[in-house]
């Protein structure tokens, strides 16, 4: 059994950077292939990291030098790298959003469930250590029972000369792009939501897309979360998630975060806030953990389908401007959630 793991990166962009620190901070991964279209680009990142340079996945798989591939191209061409990599028997850990649409994200949990090998959708902010610590304490029923939560990602990007704001390879704006995290949370500290209602803001930036979403939820049992999501509009809040519960709240910060015990307690404080290289540091040792055969919860090809299917409901609802039922497919039977490197 391996215990550091040889990753490949496919897309040399901006996001693919953020992993390239990742890796380097892990001490359960190496990074030794880097893979793009753009030669010159895919060269530039592999020498910085010490690593092999692709211009295509094919080329990237066939060197037989990975154990696994992380994929951070535009969300449109998940699909085809993906389901390549899967048939090729790598594990990946494909960026947010898994897929543009259902029929695609169906084609890549179908390749991940036929050739017995993880896919996982990054979630990094389930791998932030204050969520963790949140679940955790949602877990021991340290608030009561939880019932609303309040999330909100807001601020100002000028995302007009980004790929984001082309619909053919974002699939959507600003709700596919930061509202996928925001589902996640959702069902990491609620469960799986049922039902939801999506209105788009006025667009203030010059775009095909939205840049500004208020999106509401219930879940299976109940729950409520009520999400808001902006790159034109920034809300100045010390936490951007709060839960709510019957007895207690949870405020989960950028800079730290506190907890209530009682609705009328006082408040004590934990964790340190948001760290983006400590957040995906860990969800690369998770991932690799998963992999070496250690018996821990990870998104799998099924999380990252309920994912899309709840933001794909979102978009109906955004047209039809109606609570919108969220499709449920059930989680495969006898289907291991990883392949075992050795």
């Amino acid at each position: 059994m391996s215990s550091e793991l040889r990753l490949g990166i496919v897309g040399a962009g901006a996001i693919a950077g953020a992993y390239v620190d990742a890796i380097a901070a892990s001490r359960s991964a190496d990074l030794v292939a880097v893979a793009d279209v753009n030669g010159d680009a895919a060269e530039a990142m592999a020498t910085r990291a010490g690593a092999r340079a692709f211009t295509s996945h094919e080329a990237l798989a066939s060197s037989g030098i990975c154990d696994a591939v992380i994929v951070t191209t535009p969300p449109a061409t998940h699909e085809a790298i993906a389901v390549s990599l899967l048939s090729s028997e790598l594990p990946v850990l494909c960026e947010k959003p898994l897929s543009v649409d259902l029929k695609s994200a169906f084609n890549m949990t179908r390749a991940a469930t036929e050739n017995r090998v993880l896919l996982s959708m990054a979630s990094k902010f389930r791998f932030c250590d204050d969520v963790v610590t949140a679940h955790d304490m949602l877990g021991e029923g340290k608030i009561g029972m939880p019932i609303m939560l309040d999330n909100v990602f807001t601020g100002v990007v000028d995302m007009t000369r980004r790929w984001n704001s082309d619909p053919e390879l974002s699939g959507g704006g600003v709700l596919i792009d930061n509202g996928t995290h925001s589902v996640d949370i959702v069902r990491y500290l609620l469960g799986q939501i049922t039902e939801v209602l999506a209105i788009a803001g006025p667009r203030m930036q010059q775009m095909l897309v939205e840049d500004s979403v208020k999106l509401l939820a219930r879940t299976q049992d109940g729950k409520q979360a009520s999400i808001e999501t902006s790159w034109s509009v920034h809300k100045d809040h010390s936490a951007f998630i709060s839960v709510y519960g019957t007895e207690g709240t949870i405020e989960i910060g950028w800079k730290g975060s506190r907890i209530r015990e009682g609705r009328t307690g006082s408040w004590r404080e934990f964790g340190t806030g948001y760290n983006k290289l400590a957040a995906f540091t860990r969800q690369i040792e998770h991932f690799c953990g998963v992999l070496n055969g250690e018996n821990w919860t990870l998104p799998d090809a099924h999380d990252a389908l309920s994912s899309v299917l709840v933001i794909q409901a979102a978009y109906r609802s955004m047209t039809r401007g109606a609570w919108t039922r969220v499709e449920h497919w059930p989680r495969p039977a006898n289907v291991p959630v990883a392949t075992q490197v050795s």
